[in-house]
């Protein structure tokens, strides 16, 4: 008979090896999809394992799909040994870009590799309308990669607003009307069918500049969006920082500028700085300097470009509440860099030298600002970024199950 009091040891000593060794094989892979490519007694040096718990943990991968052979490499001494490499295509993952006016997508393996893209009008003016053409669209993006809806392994949303996990919606999405319908989570992961995140766009953008752009190895910076909305995205000490409920980086309604946005029954009402310094505003400051025609954020910087004083005046005018943004960032935060996007955003060029004017007449501090490096597709590739993280668990624990 077993005492009570032994079935701890007992259970640990069957339970120990079998966890030491998924850990011994997790530990692999991520070297493999971090570094690349390598021979086994690479790999017995930078993960510090035995050769033969290498050589070990290989066959289990291998065996579970999740490691190739990647032909021979040249060793340090003698002929060329077998190398192995992760293999990216034990999953996929979808990110998805819900802008104002347009839609997004990008489908990757699981080393992050574009398998396809795709970029859509979004021509929704209802949650409903919404969900219906990002469950086309992703379905659509899928096919071009030549894949089944059943390979995508996570799919990842970067939406503005700020995603509330207990009741499934989203909240301050001022400018997608409907959006914040409560289940809307819910409703989109029954519709794609995959593992489903919600992200803000701007958090999502700045981890895309950490990976892979330009605030790479960089640990305290900010992404600043400025487009049809406007959000800031924070890295602290290497890591998202998120807030208490999530809202940091909300900055669109900070109490900067002159107009507060009139209200909507059907949608949450803009706040005062989005109101100041989002790419409708630019279109307000041309139309009081007397531009003509057609008049788009866009239009007015290539007018700009081109010598119109006109439009040089409309930026400036905007630019001096972006300055009081910037200093508030300054104060609070000092980041080392500031990562400016957004279709506004993009023109920090022309931004940039009126930012400095305001800045030299509120605060003696500097920033070090610069344009983002992913342009339209910041957002996507954080999605991609988040995704990929998730993505490789799940494969990893699906298939070590029973490997």
């Amino acid at each position: 008979m077993v005492h009570s009091e032994q079935s701890p040891g007992i259970q640990s000593a069957a339970v120990a090896p079998s966890l030491l060794r998924q850990m011994n094989q997790r530990l692999l892979l991520d070297r493999l999809f971090i570094h690349g490519a390598a021979v086994r007694p690479q790999l017995a040096r930078d993960t510090g394992l035995s050769l033969p718990t290498v050589i070990a943990a290989l066959r289990d991968l291998e065996q579970a799909g999740l490691v190739r052979a990647a032909g021979r490499l040249e060793a340090a001494q003698g002929r060329p040994a077998a190398a192995y490499e992760a293999d990216p295509t034990a999953g996929s993952v979808v990110g998805v870009d819900i802008g104002r006016e347009k839609l997004r997508l990008l489908v990757t393996d699981l080393a992050g590799q574009p398998l396809s893209r795709l970029e859509v009008r979004n021509t929704a003016r209802t949650a409903g309308a919404l969900v219906n053409q990002v469950e086309q669209a992703v379905a659509d993006a899928t096919t071009q990669a030549g894949l089944e809806a059943s390979d995508v392994t996570h799919t990842v949303i970067g939406s503005p607003g700020v995603f509330d996990p207990q009741r499934g919606r989203i909240m301050y999405a001022a400018n997608l009307p409907g959006w914040q319908r409560a289940g809307l989570a819910e409703t989109l992961t029954e519709r794609l069918g995959t593992a489903l995140t919600i992200d803000n766009d701007a958090n999502l953008a700045a981890l895309g500049e950490h990976t892979y752009g330009a605030a790479r190895g960089r640990r305290h910076f900010a992404y600043l969006t400025i487009g049809t909305g406007v959000g800031l995205g924070l890295v602290l000490d290497g890591r998202l920082y998120r807030g208490h409920s999530g809202a940091a980086g909300e900055v669109g309604y900070l109490p900067i500028g002159d107009r507060i946005a009139e209200d909507h029954p059907s949608h949450p009402r803009r706040g005062m700085l989005e109101e100041a310094i989002a790419a409708d505003a630019f279109v307000r400051h041309g139309l009081a300097q007397d531009m003509t025609g057609p008049l788009t954020a866009a239009s007015i910087f290539t007018s700009a470009r081109d010598g119109d004083l006109r439009a040089q005046r409309a930026i400036a005018a905007v630019a001096q509440n972006l300055g009081q943004l910037v200093a508030g960032i300054l104060s609070f935060l000092d980041p080392e860099l500031i990562v400016v996007g957004g279709g506004v955003g993009q023109n920090l060029d022309l931004l940039e030298p009126h930012i400095k004017k305001a800045l030299a007449l509120i605060t003696p501090m500097r920033p070090t600002m610069t344009a983002s490096a992913l342009g339209n597709e910041a957002v996507v590739r954080g999605a991609i970024a988040t995704g990929i993280t998730t993505a490789r668990e799940t494969v990893f624990s699906a298939r070590t199950k029973t490997s």
